[in-house]
């Protein structure tokens, strides 16, 4: 069985972390950091420290109406790109352990044509 980082949960809430093919499972968010656990496969589970996360990256359509997903930046491990039922609730209880500076919107698809053209990337 796994043991969770969190002494306090704030939030569980299904979730499907995209990795290819995706994977559904529970996503908490506590008080030590995040954590995704598959509902299949018991030994496929994220444990991420809050001290680990650097940028929380959220693609925001319309105005903040949709938020189809939120990729989470690690400064060792890589990206993990999560979607979940209630991503407003979900990124309100991640501002509670992170800086408002760590919480990022994601560029728009024109955002990304302008840098293109203009050589940029």
């Amino acid at each position: 069985m796994v043991q969770s980082i969190n002494n306090q949960v704030d939030l569980t809430m299904p979730a499907t972390w995209q990795r290819g093919v995706p994977c559904y499972g529970k996503v908490m968010i506590g008080n030590k950091g995040f954590e995704f656990y598959n509902e299949k496969n018991i030994q496929d589970y994220i444990q991420i420290p809050w001290e680990e996360v650097t940028y929380v990256v959220a693609a925001v359509h319309f105005k903040g109406k949709y938020i189809p997903r939120f990729e989470i930046r690690t400064r060792k491990n890589g990206n993990f790109i999560f979607s979940v039922k209630e991503p407003h609730r979900c990124l309100k209880a991640m501002t509670k352990y992170l800086p408002a500076d760590h919480l990022r919107r994601a560029l728009s698809y024109w955002q990304k044509v302008k840098l293109r053209l203009l050589g940029y990337e």
